[in-house]
């Protein structure tokens, strides 16, 4: 009888809660830890009060509880180098080091690493702090609409389209005089702005091989028509009708291959996900960015097309062992529609009891950000509440079970755009 294999994810949100569903049904799993999980998670395996930057913390514990696996879920606990402390323990990981990590953290060193390796991406400039005058001066000079991006990790928020020069010249000051962003946007990338569709390409490396999982498109505006602030991600849907075999052809010659074999030239030792962020402009694909996990809500609408074990192809990640692994992926149409709180992406109120109605068929509901209150009540709790991932033979039918699904969540405020993939059809 084949050993089982105790995981521990690392993560707190609706990624963390869609890799959890996924990695339960392999039979090659023992116990599943999540640390800290959510109420979701909770259900499907063990919630540890760990904080998910503890390197030492989570380390005493994946050794003490003989945990054969680790997969971090979220960007913060690989820019701080947890993998490494990891490692360092003996302990498989799905999830890149801090030398890795620097593909999402830095958003200045990820566009050089494209220039250096021909990968092809928006032609850009980057301005440190103490650059305000010469920021100000470039931006004067270049053509509208710019785009305007925090170098480090701001949740996903961090990029603006300025469309005016006086929005472009008011962006800058506030990024690089520390108003927004913070620490992130300390150094800020200004990049040409492409007009194209956009679509999120996933793979899993080993540092040397690596598996492509199902692509995704993802909406990230608050508002229908694609209007309003940027978000975390309002919704998603897999696969995308526009990348087809040609365009998808061009992405790993283009894109994949050279991200793979540059890490590797530069001694990055790249065992984890890759995300690549690409726009589709004139047939061709451009990287706008990458990240070095798995998105969020792309995880909800990738992982339930999976239909193969994902368990043995993640530990192959983590131990340099990829080579002669596939993922089988179901001919089904996935739907995700993002539940946020009123307010979202700014201020919002959290705390509101949630009630939840009946399970709907072929739907996974998955938590992004609720608590169980004192008195045991599930509430909101975090701006992004559920992910509802609806699946169908058609993108219209797993649109119709996604809405259905969403439609038995119940609590004060509650928020859902009502176009995802709307774009798609017809």
């Amino acid at each position: 009888m084949e050993a089982k294999l105790d995981v521990l994810l690392i993560g707190s949100g609706g990624r963390e809660h869609a890799l959890a569903y996924k990695i339960t049904q392999s039979p090659l799993l023992g116990r599943l830890y999540i640390a800290p999980g959510n109420p979701g998670t909770a259900g499907l395996g063990e919630n540890v009060a760990l904080d998910p930057l503890d390197g030492p913390s989570l380390a005493e514990f994946a050794l003490a509880h003989k945990v054969g696996l680790v997969v971090v879920g979220p960007e913060a606990p690989l820019a701080e180098g947890v993998a490494d402390v990891l490692r360092q323990s003996g302990i498989a990981v799905v999830g890149p080091g801090k030398d890795g990590a620097i593909l999402e953290s830095s958003k200045e060193w990820s566009k050089h690493f494209m220039q250096r390796h021909h990968i092809p991406t928006a032609a850009f400039r980057s301005f440190g702090a103490a650059e305000m005058d010469a920021a100000l001066a470039y931006i004067s000079g270049h053509r509208l609409p710019v785009v305007i991006k925090a170098s480090g990790l701001a949740a996903g928020k961090g990029v603006v389209i300025c469309s005016t020069q006086a929005e472009a010249l008011a962006c800058v000051r506030d990024m690089l005089g520390g108003n927004a962003f913070g620490e992130a946007g300390a150094t800020i990338v200004v990049e040409e702005f492409l007009a194209g569709i956009e679509v999120s390409v996933f793979a899993l490396c080993d540092g040397k091989n690596y598996v492509l999982l199902p692509e995704a498109k993802d909406y990230k505006r608050i508002g229908e028509g694609d209007t309003g602030l940027n978000t975390g991600g309002m919704g998603a849907v897999s696969p995308v009708p526009f990348a087809d075999g040609e365009f998808m052809r061009q992405v790993i010659a283009q894109v994949i291959d050279p991200t793979v074999n540059g890490l590797r030239q530069e001694g990055i030792d790249y065992r984890g996900f890759i995300f690549f962020g690409l726009i589709k402009v004139g047939g061709k694909p451009y990287v706008i960015e990458y990240n070095a996990r798995m998105g969020d809500p792309e995880t909800e609408v990738v992982m339930p097309r999976i239909a193969s074990d994902f368990l043995p192809v993640l530990l192959a990640a983590a131990q340099g062992d990829l080579a002669g692994h596939e993922i089988e992926v179901k001919a089904e149409h996935a739907v995700t529609v993002v539940l946020v709180s009123g307010g979202y992406p700014g201020d919002f109120k959290a705390g509101y009891p949630i009630g939840l109605g009946k399970p709907i068929p072929n739907s996974v509901l998955f938590h992004s950000g609720t608590r169980q209150g004192a008195s045991g009540v599930l509430e909101t709790k975090g701006g992004r509440v559920f992910a509802a991932t609806g699946l169908g033979m058609n993108l219209e039918a797993a649109r119709a079970v996604a809405y259905a699904a969403a439609a038995e969540v119940d609590y004060l405020g509650k928020v859902m755009r009502r176009d995802i993939g709307l774009d798609l059809l017809g």
